[in-house]
């Protein structure tokens, strides 16, 4: 049976109506100060970006969002691994099983206290103080920052994955965050069919052997009932 590892970026969350980040609309071509509110040393070090940080947090869309067509045809696709970039929990809600979705910049689900590590569900924490009610501590939301590593286990699974996939699809991904972009040159190397899914150029391009670049609604879903026969 074809092995098909899939790393997802924000462009597959689009149809359920979460903005991406560097799309002529995305969040950050809109509004490029907002990306300072993404590194991790001006949200550890300045008070007011922090609550500006949970401010948007608190009306992201992302909380009422539901699986698009997309989410739902790679949730019914066959020895599927699910490589995200994102942290919406979309492909969980979908139905792919948790066990089978890598969340490589972490989950906006989970908040995490950075002094003593304590986790908490991120609903129980909007609208209310931001310091962790067990020792005082600044809480960030469990992703990854500019600025933080990958949790180390979670990158090596997903090297892992990538090294013995038959297929490799990446799917609404500049591909411009690394290191997680570089799992697509780990696929190939290991012999992998690489497929990019993307409106837009990647630097990864040239090791694809195909790239498309119609809408993600319609691609996916037609790649995948290819994969399943």
């Amino acid at each position: 049976m074809t092995r098909i590892a899939v790393l997802t970026g924000a462009g597959i969350s689009t149809d359920s109506g979460i903005p991406d980040y560097r799309g002529p609309q995305g969040e950050w071509t809109r509004d490029p100060k907002a990306q300072n509110l993404f590194t991790y040393e001006s949200f550890m070090g300045d008070a007011e970006t922090r609550r500006e940080f949970w401010r948007r947090y608190e009306k992201h869309p992302a909380w009422e969002a539901e699986p698009n067509e997309a989410h739902r045809a790679l949730a019914k696709l066959p020895n599927t691994r699910v490589l995200t970039q994102n942290v919406d929990g979309l492909h969980q809600k979908a139905g792919t099983p948790a066990r089978k979705v890598l969340e490589l910049h972490g989950s906006m689900h989970r908040t995490v206290c950075t002094r003593c590590g304590e986790g908490f569900n991120t609903k129980e924490i909007l609208g209310g103080d931001k310091s962790c009610p067990k020792c005082g501590g600044i809480l960030k939301l469990g992703v990854t920052l500019f600025g933080e590593n990958l949790d180390a286990d979670v990158l090596g699974q997903a090297r892992n994955i990538a090294a013995v996939s038959d297929v490799f699809l990446a799917i609404g991904s500049s591909l411009q965050v690394e290191p997680a972009a570089a799992l697509c040159a780990v696929a190939v190397r290991a012999g992998a069919r690489l497929m990019i899914v993307n409106r837009d150029p990647t630097p990864y391009d040239d090791l694809a052997a195909e790239r498309i670049t119609e809408p993600i609604g319609t691609a996916v879903p037609r790649l995948c009932e290819e994969l399943s026969r």
